[in-house]
């Protein structure tokens, strides 16, 4: 008991001054401790702040390196179907070609074939032109063999020249004049002799020299020869 009342006195007996100095000393002593123990909790702060940044980030249950790889798996497979829808789009396109293209073939030999069989096709026989059997008809078929020979002569210039010599009867004959007298007297629509019958005969005619046809065509091609045509022929010749 004595040594407690002893401790009381001093503690009364200190001055304020002392007092003072013994409560700044125990601030310092405290902040001192502060200041020790803020290190340890700043590295623990940064610990966990790696710890967090390290650790997988979770979008529901699934993991966002899960979901990076899905959406690579989803690019890559729309790719690989539109390239197939690509392909299968050139593969129709070169189809479509080939179809016009063998169906444009098959056209030209369509119509190569057509064009063949036209020039095969036999030639059409024009029915033969008949004729009268007068003298329009007689003139007319001479023309028509004359101008498949070459031998010039009009319509005009042999019916004057018949209606002059024989008066349009194909079996005239002159027994009177100079050919008469040497034994080749002139017969026929155009009055000709037998030597010259023979020598200016049209091929395809009679060569009996009162056919009108034979007779007219033999007539005309002497004419073509010593006259130039039997239009220039104007008088006995």
């Amino acid at each position: 008991m004595p040594q407690i009342t002893n401790i009381r006195s001093r503690a009364r007996s200190l001055t304020k001054t002392q007092k003072l100095s013994a409560a700044c000393c125990a601030g310092l002593g405290v902040a001192t401790l502060a200041i020790t123990a803020t290190p340890s909790e700043a590295q623990t702060t940064t610990h966990e702040a790696a710890a967090v940044a390290s650790a997988p980030v979770n979008i529901g249950n699934q993991p966002v390196k899960n979901i990076k790889v899905n959406v690579t798996d989803q690019k890559a497979a729309s790719m690989l179907k539109a390239e197939a829808i690509a392909a299968k789009k050139q593969a129709a396109d070169q189809a479509a070609k080939k179809m016009s293209a063998e169906k444009a073939a098959q056209q030209r030999g369509a119509e190569q074939a057509a064009s063949r069989s036209a020039e095969r096709a036999p030639v059409r026989q024009s029915a033969p032109r008949s004729y009268n059997n007068n003298l329009d008809g007689w003139i007319r078929q001479s023309l028509d063999i004359m101008a498949q020979k070459g031998i010039p002569g009009s319509y005009n210039g042999l019916y004057r020249n018949i209606m002059r010599e024989s008066s349009g009867n194909p079996m005239a004959i002159n027994n009177w004049d100079i050919n008469a007298r040497n034994g080749i007297p002139s017969k026929g629509l155009l009055q000709v002799i037998d030597p010259t019958f023979r020598s200016y005969h049209v091929s395809g005619t009679s060569w009996n020299i009162y056919d009108p046809v034979a007779n007219i065509t033999a007539a005309c091609n002497y004419a073509a020869h010593r006259y130039g045509s039997m239009d220039n022929v104007n008088s006995a010749y």
